[in-house]
């Protein structure tokens, strides 16, 4: 989960919105609602990070599976469920990952969780009770991973991540007996874990560290072949978390969560006190739609819009921004750009929010000074609104 948000208005893109913009979102260090404070803001063009193409989402196909799922449905179905999530969701997952992600799981292994989210909070809380009080993360990484696991009492040490992802020396020299990973496609940098640092990564698992593997949108490639999950090379030090956020919308709050074998009792009782589990009939709904190949076709489908946004974007930095440097375009729903002036990041999200142009500072997700930059999500948004959010950024960036 990477702070990814949604949100949008009917405003001119010209014209500013509201003059307490910056003070409210941007003007200070991001607290524990900075991502619902910057929600709420209208913006006409909206290039927040980690959202999927919403208005693709297979509603026909869903109204299908559904009343297929409703007519088959017993009464006794709409009781209480396996707060691990249902047999059928849980089967279909597993196949999902075998099928596209390499990851062999048995399904009573798998835990249906409300979202990446809740995965990490569960985690949090199994391993705070084990004894951690510290989970090390990639730096930058996801502000959002760090504001729930902060929640939970639990310090994020920062590791830095350089052009093969993850610094596993650092992560050594660090001490701490866990860490969080985005490894498909590192957040925000787009990095790839490459294949001497994962090794180099297990060897620490083994020496006794635990991964926590955040597969948030390894679905989505474009430019290279599929980079195989963590869990696929050392169960027994991985925990293993994904949903379908990127791959068909958040608001569907559903998910998985995969952990080692002494994990498991902890984690399914900390899901039971949550919630005592997800809601059962779109966990229904979703199997059928993974079962039947719905789901595939539809991400097939997803994945040649998302091409030409991002290719939309990449034209658009290119003509309005050449200075600035891409990073992550292979993978992924959005763009990192960076530059080598001093720009303050915050005070051109700032700047082009009150332009009407919503986007994330790089310095949100890191924990230590670095290059100034913007995280810029392509899925949501249309072609030309892309090219035209780009020029407002690079009209706003010239003039800082």
């Amino acid at each position: 989960m990477s702070g990814r948000l949604g949100g949008g208005s009917v405003r001119s893109v010209g014209d500013p919105v509201d003059d307490s913009v910056d003070d409210t979102v941007f003007a200070r260090p991001p607290e524990a609602d900075a991502f619902d404070a910057l929600r709420g803001v209208p913006a006409r063009i909206d290039l927040s990070p980690g959202v999927p193409d919403l208005a693709a989402f297979p509603r026909a196909a869903w109204l299908r599976a559904e009343r297929a799922v409703l007519r088959t449905l017993a009464a006794s179905d709409f009781g209480y469920g396996d707060p691990r999530g249902t047999p059928a969701l849980r089967h279909a997952v597993a196949h999902w990952l075998a099928r596209n992600r390499g990851v062999r799981v048995d399904p009573d292994d798998v835990v249906i969780v409300a979202g990446v989210a809740q995965a990490l909070g569960l985690l949090a809380q199994v391993l705070g009770r084990d004894g951690v009080t510290e989970i090390a993360v990639e730096d930058p990484g996801s502000l959002g991973a760090r504001q729930h696991l902060r929640n939970w009492d639990l310090g994020t040490p920062p590791v830095p991540v350089d052009g093969e992802g993850i610094r596993v020396d650092e992560l050594r020299s660090g001490g701490a007996p866990a860490v969080l990973v985005t490894p498909a496609h590192q957040f925000p940098t787009g990095v790839v874990l490459g294949g001497a640092r994962r090794r180099e990564l297990m060897r620490w698992a083994e020496d006794g560290g635990l991964v926590i593997e955040d597969d948030y949108d390894a679905e989505h490639r474009y430019d290279r072949p599929p980079v195989p999950a963590l869990r696929a090379m050392l169960p027994e030090r991985v925990c293993y978390a994904g949903s379908v956020s990127k791959v068909l919308a958040p608001a569907l709050r559903v998910g998985w969560l995969i952990v080692p074998t002494a994990y498991q009792n902890s984690v399914i009782e900390a899901k039971r006190y949550a919630d005592l589990g997800n809601a059962v009939l779109p966990q229904l709904v979703l199997a059928a739609m993974m079962g039947s190949g719905e789901l595939e076709r539809h991400l097939r489908f997803a994945r040649r819009r998302h091409r030409r946004r991002r290719d939309a974007m990449i034209e658009a930095i290119a003509r309005h921004l050449p200075g600035a440097v891409v990073h992550g375009a292979a993978a992924g729903l959005h763009l990192l750009i960076t530059f080598d002036d001093s720009v303050s990041d915050t005070d051109l999200a700032a700047a082009a929010l009150l332009r009407g142009v919503k986007t994330q500072p790089l310095s949100w997700h890191g924990q230590r000074p670095g290059p100034p930059g913007l995280v810029l999500g392509y899925g949501a948004s249309a072609p030309t609104d892309i090219a035209e959010g780009v020029a407002v950024i690079a009209d706003v960036h010239r003039q800082s």
